[in-house]
């Protein structure tokens, strides 16, 4: 069951309005408003403070309508091994929709996962969010927990912190701790914030190790916590929330 939508029908901050309709940011409404190039029910408002009723009051911007609040979906998955981050595949390969198919909307993954990495994936309809939730422009963390074969070195652990030479260009900084090592393998975290295709396996092969078991359990503000391999659950208000502002939505 989807949650309620607790923005419609609610006297809130015209900015927040623009906002959470994709139309503009926050600070830019602001810059509309005092433009005077806002108006609600016919009046032009020039305050920033101004509020309205989203769906009930008529909003304009530069005479276009401001659409009514939509119910937006957003969906956590912990994603198992061996499935495509995708909404088809040619080859025939079990798909990460097939995990969310009964939620009775089109929703559709925010970035990838590969196929033989496990954990956080999210799903929407909202096309804005899951732009500015991949765009590197925004610099969104990610958090994985790292299996590698073998005691990895400290010298390894700090030239992947520094970032390491690749073949399509340098890695970028990660923020690692080590969470344990043997004589058979390590267990790091790991956070970065680049989106590029296997890119911390990339990494930790340049160090010297192999990767055995790569699982993404952070994204944003977002953590994976207790959910279990092939269940999602959908993302509470406070979430979504905290996730738009992060990335200059609210």
């Amino acid at each position: 069951m989807k949650p309620p939508d607790r923005t419609a029908h609610l006297n809130q901050r015209i900015n927040r309005i623009l906002s959470a309709s994709g139309i503009t940011s926050r600070r830019k409404a602001d810059e509309l408003i005092k433009a005077g190039r806002v108006s609600v029910n016919g009046q032009v408002v020039k305050e920033p403070g101004a509020q309205a009723v989203w769906g009930v009051d008529r909003i304009v911007v530069d005479g276009r309508p401001v659409p009514d609040p939509a119910e937006r979906v957003y969906l956590m998955l912990n994603k198992p091994f061996g499935y495509v981050s995708s909404l088809s595949d040619p080859s025939g390969r079990p798909v990460v929709s097939e995990l969310v198919k009964d939620v009775g909307r089109r929703v559709y993954p925010v970035g990838r996962l590969d196929f033989d990495t496990l954990g956080l994936l999210l799903f929407t309809d909202d096309g804005e969010w899951a732009h500015r939730l991949t765009h590197p422009r925004f610099h969104v963390p990610k958090t994985y927990k790292v299996t590698v074969s073998g005691p990895i070195s400290d010298t390894a652990m700090e030239d992947l912190r520094n970032g390491v030479s690749l073949e399509d260009g340098f890695s970028g900084t990660a923020k690692i701790t080590l969470l344990h090592r043997d004589g058979k393998s390590s267990l790091l975290r790991m956070t970065i914030t680049s989106g590029r295709r296997r890119l911390l396996r990339r990494m930790v092969e340049a160090s010297g190790y192999t990767v055995t078991h790569l699982i993404r359990i952070g994204f944003g503000t977002l953590d994976l916590g207790n959910l279990k391999v092939g269940r999602y659950r959908h993302l509470e208000p406070s979430e979504v929330e905290a996730t738009k502002k992060m990335v200059g939505l609210l």
